[in-house]
């Protein structure tokens, strides 16, 4: 979505920030930002034209007796095509391509797939390799006058990335405007869930700053990893979050060490509206009569997936009167919580099975009592219902006298890319 144009006294420096931090290690680390003010004229309409050009094979000069070549597959391709373009001249390696067992997965590569040769001097085929879809490579290599084929392992490397946003109209649309890839943007949504309700608490200017993590694998990009630090400027009031790992365990916490991690999640369902509050008195859609509505009621559309608020177990899968399909899950102590109208539920979902805080348990429905699609989500106490905005208990403790040198070693420079970005964000603002 583009800025409006500023009036011409109270024009705004409007500035739009990639930044990009590069592999471990995290400290030390010297960021170029690429910064571009909007024009103050109107632009013109122009065209970006891109050719992929064929680039002549050159080969290694000196005394050097192979060279890589790189080509990628082709709708259509055969192996003796992709060998004939990859300029290698080997009978017996386009034999054991086309025939051997092992060599099955060369077979079915998918069009777009990428493929290196290694080659001698005289065109015989010393290697083939291509990525796998876990971040490896499937290696095929020549071992005295015969081919074997093996797999090698991920060799990941690790880049951090760095993106600001504006809220303009809900979370998505801001993520999406901003580059940031959807875990990272789910990952957002889980972290300050349990402080911002993004049902109704954004407005129009709010900001928010993620620091993540992406795995690569031959330049490539194979896996979104974990936000490492993210802040959310909601209604003028900042939360911020930093990642911190004691030993085998890990969370979110504020700078100061306080946790973030809340025992309850405070929505099941992501960026949706409610539709009907706890109350004592309320007039039923279907049944026609004032009662009491001990839940909350989320619009989605139908499908949306539903999360357990907090880890539990299964103490009920299947349908319950004006329930319809419902999950009941029991929590630490006295506390259970309760999904229902659910169109369905998460495939071999039963009872007695464990969950973990966020895991998707159903996808909302309108089985039931219902006008529509929503679901009614519950918290009870002993079996009765309570409302979840009082009766929620305690948040996580936060970080002890014992680890705050650690916190505050292990955090230092994540703190301070926050408040680059922050500054940054704050520029975009004004």
């Amino acid at each position: 979505m583009l800025p409006q144009k500023p009036a011409p006294r109270l024009r705004k420096m409007k500035l739009r920030t990639f930044v990009v931090w590069s592999t471990l290690p995290l400290l030390g680390i010297i960021a170029a930002f690429g910064v571009m003010p909007q024009t103050m004229t109107e632009s013109e309409q122009g065209q970006t034209v891109v050719q992929e050009l064929n680039l002549p094979q050159i080969r290694p000069s000196g005394n050097a007796s192979t060279f890589w070549r790189y080509e990628r597959v082709e709708k259509g391709d055969t192996v003796a095509e992709l060998l004939r373009r990859l300029n290698v001249e080997d009978p017996s390696a386009n034999n054991y391509l086309r025939t051997s067992r092992t060599a099955e997965s060369f077979r079915r590569l998918p069009p777009g797939a990428s493929m290196q040769a290694e080659i001698g001097a005289d065109g015989a085929l010393l290697a083939l390799r291509y990525p796998d879809t876990n971040g490896g490579q499937m290696l095929m290599e020549k071992t005295g006058n015969s081919f074997a084929v093996r797999t090698l392992p991920a060799q990941l490397e690790r880049r951090i990335f760095m993106r600001t946003g504006e809220i303009r109209g809900n979370l998505f649309e801001a993520t999406d405007a901003a580059s940031l890839p959807e875990p990272a943007a789910n990952q957002l949504a889980d972290i300050f869930g349990g402080s911002i309700d993004f049902h109704h608490d954004l407005q129009t200017g709010d900001r928010f700053s993620v620091i993540y993590e992406v795995s690569y694998s031959n330049g490539e990009p194979v896996r979104v990893g974990r936000v490492l630090a993210a802040e959310f400027i909601n209604r003028d009031r900042v939360y911020r979050a930093l990642y911190f790992q004691n030993g085998q365990t890990g969370d979110y916490y504020t700078p100061e060490g306080h946790s973030i991690h809340r025992t309850f999640l405070r929505s099941p369902v992501d960026f949706t509206r409610i539709s009907s509050g706890y109350t004592n008195a309320r007039f039923h859609p279907i049944l026609h009569k004032w009662g009491a509505h001990k839940g909350i009621d989320f619009a989605a559309p139908m499908g949306t997936k539903v999360r357990a608020t907090a880890a539990g177990t299964i103490v009920f899968v299947g349908q319950q009167r004006g329930y319809g399909n419902i999950v009941v899950v029991k929590h630490q102590g006295r506390f259970s919580t309760a999904y229902g109208h659910l169109s369905r539920f998460v495939s071999h979902l039963h009872k007695g099975q464990h969950v973990v805080q966020g895991e998707i348990i159903g996808y909302v429905g309108k089985t039931g009592l219902a006008t529509g699609p929503h679901l009614h989500y519950e918290f009870r106490v002993d079996g009765k219902q309570r409302n979840p905005l009082f009766a929620a208990p305690p948040d996580t403790p936060s970080i002890s006298n014992e680890q705050r040198e650690s916190f505050l070693e292990a955090t230092h420079d994540l703190s301070a890319r926050l408040g680059i970005l922050h500054n940054i964000s704050l520029a975009q603002a004004y």
